[in-house]
């Protein structure tokens, strides 16, 4: 006769448990809304583009700090 084998315990680890929980989360909202919920609409701006307004409120800024 054979011996019998060990069964192999599972060991869940806190990045499985929050990957659970995640995609869990995601399938209600999904589930919820009919589609994925997107959050971020912005668009990128590029760094080399001329922005006077911010300019403006940087320069407010820093005058409001002295």
């Amino acid at each position: 006769m054979k011996p019998k084998k060990k069964q192999k315990t599972l060991r869940i680890t806190e990045k499985d448990f929050l990957l659970a929980n995640r995609r869990a989360a995601r399938l209600e909202e999904i589930e919820a809304h009919g589609r994925p919920v997107t959050f971020r609409k912005a668009i990128h701006k590029s760094k080399k583009v001329y922005d006077r307004k911010a300019l403006k409120r940087q320069a407010s800024d820093d005058d409001l700090e002295m």
